[in-house]
């Protein structure tokens, strides 16, 4: 990888970070705390993670999360228009097209998320080339390899 990646956080991998230290988000996460990839967000995503940590989990993990967004000082991409939102409808499921939409605003390089379901399906991976949509050990295989 030439360029540094600009990887767009979803807020599962953000949730999955905080309550599992030694996961794959976890370390995707310390990978752009190193400097070795450029993370971004939007205020949704960053309020999602949140609403399901405080619902989910103990306050414990909520805590952890925002020790990691201090540690991790993502770019926070403006929210996208609804124009914008109504584009990544077309391709993904409507709850999850403000990820899309903010991924493709911030001109991220790939997409991190652990939503099997609606982005990690052959078809969809497709059609949101060039962003390449992958799982946080996917994307850690391809960095070290």
């Amino acid at each position: 990888m030439a360029e540094t990646p600009r990887l767009f956080f979803d807020a599962n991998v953000l949730l999955a970070a905080s309550v599992s230290a030694p996961g794959g988000s976890a370390l995707a996460v310390r990978v752009c705390i190193r400097g070795l990839a450029k993370a971004q967000v939007t205020r949704q995503v960053l309020w999602e993670a949140e609403r399901n940590l405080q619902v989910k989990f103990p306050p414990s993990a909520l805590l952890e999360f925002y020790t990691l967004l201090g540690e991790l000082e993502p770019r926070v991409v403006p929210d996208p228009s609804p124009a914008e939102i109504r584009s990544a409808s077309a391709v993904v499921h409507p709850k999850d097209a403000h990820v899309l939409a903010g991924a493709r605003a911030g001109k991220a390089s790939h997409l991190l998320t652990l939503d099997r379901r609606h982005f990690l399906s052959a078809k969809t991976r497709v059609a949101i080339l060039p962003i390449v949509v992958c799982t946080p050990g996917e994307f850690l295989t391809v960095l070290v390899s």
